[in-house]
């Protein structure tokens, strides 16, 4: 069995349609790690994560998404930057989002796994947290990271991800929520069995 600082919640969710959509909370001292199935351009957080490129010039997939449901206040703010290497991170305006801010960190692109891809992964969640504590941002949503075009494989990211992320909250923080918010059920049970295993081996 997996520590009672775990708890896993599923609902059914109905706008037209009935589907089932999970939470999963982990306890760490005095935050709260959850995954949940989503769309992570709608949370009502006041940070999210996107998973941007170097250049910091908008993209596909989450990239997209972000740029295209906040406005071009959010690439205005990019701009002020002089990119973003991999595993760095930096903070723009939310503009139309939900969401007060966006910090933008990229992740490796994945060539074999023994290329320092894991530390800068485990680095972009961390300085993400970094920066959010920074602007005293308390609660932050991230996607997962270089499992889309950048071609990590999911099931390493998930533990990789969710590492760095308890091991973060384990320290004194002011940070009291993480999410990591999924767009498919495929992906969200991935990461789901990675938390029982991180939490397992963490607080043993």
């Amino acid at each position: 069995m997996f520590n009672n600082n775990l708890n896993c919640v599923i609902y059914l969710f109905s706008k037209g349609n009935y589907y089932l959509k999970g939470t999963m909370e982990l306890k760490i001292k005095n935050s709260i790690l959850r995954l949940e199935q989503g769309d992570i351009t709608k949370q009502t957080v006041e940070a999210i994560v996107n998973a941007a490129n170097s250049r910091l010039a908008g993209g596909g997939g989450v990239d997209g998404a972000i740029h295209r449901a906040g406005g071009p206040k959010i690439m205005e703010g990019c701009k002020k930057y002089n990119g973003c290497p991999t595993g760095t991170a930096v903070i723009t305006t939310g503009g139309n989002l939900p969401a007060k801010y966006v910090i933008h960190t990229v992740g490796p692109v994945y060539q074999n796994g023994t290329s320092g891809e894991p530390e800068l992964l485990q680095s972009a969640y961390l300085n993400s947290l970094k920066i959010a504590e920074r602007n005293s941002i308390k609660i932050i949503a991230f996607p997962s990271i270089s499992t889309g075009v950048y071609g990590y494989p999911i099931k390493e990211a998930s533990v990789l991800a969710l590492e760095a992320v308890v091991s973060y909250l384990k320290k004194d923080t002011l940070i009291e929520r993480v999410e990591l918010i999924l767009f498919c059920l495929k992906d969200y049970n991935i990461y789901c069995s990675a938390l029982k295993a991180v939490s397992k081996n963490s607080f043993q």
